[in-house]
């Protein structure tokens, strides 16, 4: 039997007219090029198109994914400040392509909401003082425009990717000028909530006083804070001093604390019906996600381990169960990719702003009418609180 042999010059031509002819490259250049796979592309979270807000004040949208590498704040280990290029790098997998949340049925990177990657907060490592000076500018800047669905000039939201803890006091404190007095969800195993001059202080500074344990002290004595509606979950740090002293002082910050021995008792679902009891359902509202909430065997990589925390399934199923509250922003912090294995805690991260978008999204655009009740209810506790104060002065 003779086989007829086929020339490879000439093979090679058949197939490779075949795939040439079989798509118009020159008019479809978004369709052929436009798709990265997961290892490929310029790595912004989750594929997003990237634009740098900060530079361009023309540009609209609803959600902005930004990064804020500080980490000069922190009283252990530092590292900190490559915390979002990690979880960035760790969002590879996420994409338009396969995005679609189940839990929410819907697919948050092709929904109403533009949603794009803003880049980074350019801060000073050298001064913590203009450290944060740099950080309260860039966050009037970012909130200084409209989303693109806001019928009432409401400004985008942001999941921002830390950096230290130290970074939610500038946001809160541009958040405030916007909705109010806002209500906190803080999932973290410290308090932070501790007085500066809790830390040793016989060499002390001003600058001294703002550390990624003290904000939310710094943030109360600015009147940031709803009066009881913030909630500390997953603690379980030692505390200061011979008692409860801790714990007195964070009473009076309007927190409301769930340990890590309570979700474990009770189970997330009590306590994310704990949560949504006591964080109003009509009033903005902001998650702060400490990654070193979760238990060091899932997240190693971060700078001030507590041991005995949740796993990543657990954050993610409280989250979950938080999705019908008006979040006005949200941020995951304290990645320190240094020390971690695997990626696994960059990976955490990663889902864990995933699961914070998609709760923006499912939400839909802010109702404004939030803004004004909240910004009413915030001027009659002050009225009360000053009318109480007189009193008192004139006994």
């Amino acid at each position: 039997m003779k086989l007829q042999t086929i020339s490879l010059p000439v093979l090679c031509s058949s197939l490779c007219l075949a795939y040439s002819t079989s798509t118009d490259f020159d008019e479809n250049l978004q369709e052929a090029w436009g798709q990265d796979w997961p290892f490929s592309g310029i790595q912004t979270f989750a594929h997003l198109p990237h634009e740098n807000c900060l530079v361009n004040k023309d540009i609209n949208f609803d959600i902005g994914v930004i990064g804020v590498p500080f980490d000069t704040a922190v009283t252990f280990w530092p590292g900190a400040r490559f915390g979002p290029q990690a979880i960035r790098t760790a969002s590879q997998r996420q994409s338009s392509l396969r995005g679609f949340n189940f839990r929410a049925v819907i697919k948050p990177y092709q929904s109403w909401a533009k949603i794009m990657d803003c880049g980074d907060v350019p801060v000073t490592p050298m001064d913590n003082a203009l450290g944060l000076q740099i950080m309260d500018a860039a966050f009037e800047n970012l909130l200084d425009r409209n989303s693109t669905a806001s019928q009432s000039s409401l400004p985008p939201r942001f999941a921002t990717l830390g950096g230290d803890h130290s970074i939610i006091l500038p946001v809160l404190r541009q958040l405030y000028k916007v909705y109010g007095p806002i209500s906190v969800i803080h999932f973290d195993s410290h308090l932070d909530t501790w007085a500066p001059f809790k830390y040793p202080s016989f060499w002390h500074s001003a600058q001294s006083e703002f550390t990624h344990g003290s904000m939310f002290w710094m943030a109360k004595q600015e009147g940031l804070l709803s009066e009881n509606s913030n909630v500390h979950a997953g603690l379980r740090t030692r505390l200061s001093g011979t008692g409860w002293d801790d714990y007195e002082e964070d009473n009076s910050m309007g927190f409301h604390r769930i340990e890590s021995d309570e979700i474990l008792k009770s189970g997330v679902d009590a306590v994310a019906l704990k949560i949504l009891r006591i964080v109003p359902h009509d009033r903005p509202v902001y998650i702060s996600v400490d990654i070193d909430v979760l238990d060091p065997s899932a997240a190693p990589g971060t700078g001030t381990v507590e041991v005995g925390g949740m796993l990543t399934r657990e954050l993610i199923h409280l989250i979950r169960s938080l999705e019908d509250l008006p979040l006005v922003g949200a941020d995951v912090v304290e990645v320190s990719p240094a020390y971690d294995h695997a990626d696994i805690t960059a990976l955490a991260a990663s889902q864990v702003v995933f699961e914070l978008i998609t709760n923006m999204v499912k939400h839909g655009p802010i109702d404004p009418a939030i803004i004004h009740a909240n910004k009413e209810a915030a001027n009659s506790v002050v009225f009360e609180n000053s009318e109480h104060q007189a009193v008192l002065n004139r006994s």
